[in-house]
């Protein structure tokens, strides 16, 4: 019987080779909700794109989306070009994904809401972290297009309003794939002459969302965010509104607002130092007046129109203080030598010296009756001790055997007490008054009531 029976590689080598061979699949337009989203460290997306009611299996290779500008998110609703194949390891058709973008809201426009989101909450954002543009710079630094019109405009203001100011372009790319690059070098340039530029202004004229998207780029946030010296962004209209200007330490609304906003203008501060002077003089002038007539008031006073009689009228009430001083110290003294003179006769009336002698007095007979209980206590001690002594004598041993008695003690050491403790040929020894008396027991005989002995 002829095998007509297939591998399972060739059934899917077959189906795949149908579906890459057929026109409708080789490329796909396609409306769907992103789920699954995994993005491999190798860089492939891997992703499921479903609607209501399928889904399928999608990948997009990381040489095709190393060019989106936005980042997939699971639940976004995407538009989808691509190719229909099988995965021959797994069996399964799934969707090849050659282009991506947000569907109902541009890619670009994605792509800045999220890096916005980004780097606010990094902190890049805060108004506490923006430097303080100088209010009289010296060196101005403009990094614009060479070509563009906003460099006229930039130049042109600064030298209206501040001819003093020293202005240095930087020329950089603003649109095309070298802008970005361009511009952060531009940036990171300047800062490494910190001392040089007292401010930067980084912009360029209007333009479409793509022509200004080299200012919404990470990089060039990041170059304005860690830049030293002071940056104005000036980046299209005023209506244009980039990632530059969120970072920068002032936005200006048009190139020619920022020019405004770095220098001060000329003929405005001479307007103002000409109206400084116009009021210090007035105010020079009032003061003059109110001091020109205090003086003249002065001037008719008595002191300035009769000045001996007056040095006369305060030498003679000089001459009355110094009077009063006089009797007033005069008193002092008197009544301070009578105090000392009343202190020191109560103080010779409690001379201590009558004091000392009686407490010597009453010292000495402390002493004495001291004395006298010593000695009692020392011999009522002296009379006790000599009777506990007797009493001891009484009861020593040592005592009793200096009249005739022993002590009999066994082998062991101990003190025996009665018959009991001994047998017939036991070794003993008695202690006598001047030594020991080694012994063996011969016969035990027991005491009678009457005192007689019977042996045992």
């Amino acid at each position: 019987m002829k095998d007509n029976y297939l591998t399972v590689t060739a059934l899917t080598r077959y189906v795949k080779r149908k579906i890459d061979t057929d026109p409708h699949l080789r490329q796909v337009w396609l409306r769907g909700e992103i789920s699954n989203f995994k993005h491999h460290s190798r860089g492939h997306m891997y992703m499921t794109i479903k609607d209501d009611n399928a889904r399928i299996q999608a990948v997009m290779f990381s040489s095709n989306n190393s060019k989106l500008l936005f980042r997939p998110e699971n639940g976004m609703s995407v538009l989808i070009r691509g190719e229909v194949s099988v995965y021959e390891a797994s069996g399964q058709y799934q969707l090849y994904i050659r282009e991506m973008e947000p569907d109902g809201i541009g890619a670009l426009y994605q792509a800045f809401e999220q890096l916005k989101e980004k780097l606010q909450i990094e902190g890049l954002f805060l108004d506490d972290q923006k430097k303080k543009i100088p209010a009289y710079p010296n060196h101005v630094g403009v990094i614009t297009s060479p070509t563009g019109a906003a460099v006229r405009d930039i130049v042109t203001t600064i030298e209206r309003r501040s001819p003093s100011v020293k202005i240095t372009v930087l020329p950089v790319s603003v649109q095309g794939p070298q802008a970005v690059s361009s511009i952060v070098r531009a940036i990171q340039y300047a800062n490494a002459f910190p001392d040089e530029y007292d401010v930067l202004i980084v912009g360029r004229g209007g333009g479409s969302i793509e022509e200004l998207w080299s200012f919404n780029e990470e990089a060039v946030a990041r170059a304005i965010y860690d830049s030293s010296i002071p940056v104005i962004s000036a980046v299209g209209h005023e209506t244009d509104t980039t990632i530059a200007d969120f970072v920068a330490d002032l936005r200006a609304p048009t190139p020619t607002g920022a020019a405004e906003l770095a220098v001060p203008s000329q003929t405005e501060q001479l307007d103002k130092v000409s109206y400084f002077v116009q009021r210090l003089t007035q105010v020079m002038r009032t003061d003059i007046q109110m001091y020109s007539k205090r003086l003249e008031r002065l001037s008719q006073t008595y002191a300035f129109k009769y000045p001996k009689q007056l040095i006369a009228q305060k030498e003679q009430e000089l001459d009355s203080m110094l009077d009063t001083l006089n009797r007033s110290f005069k008193n002092r003294v008197e009544e301070k030598q009578l105090r000392y003179t009343h202190l020191k006769k109560r103080l010779g009336m409690q001379h201590p010296e009558q004091e000392i002698k009686i407490e010597a007095d009453n010292n000495n007979k402390l002493t004495a009756q001291l004395n006298r209980s010593m000695k009692q206590l020392f011999t009522s001690s002296e009379r006790e001790l000599q009777t506990a002594i007797n009493k001891l004598a009484l009861v020593n041993p040592l005592a009793i055997m200096a009249r005739g008695y022993g002590i009999s003690y066994n082998q062991e050491g101990n003190v025996i007490k009665s018959i009991k403790e001994v047998n017939q040929g036991d070794q003993i020894d008695v202690r006598l008054k001047d030594g020991y008396v080694q012994a063996e027991v011969q016969k035990i005989k027991e005491a009678d009531d009457s005192g007689g002995r019977k042996e045992i």
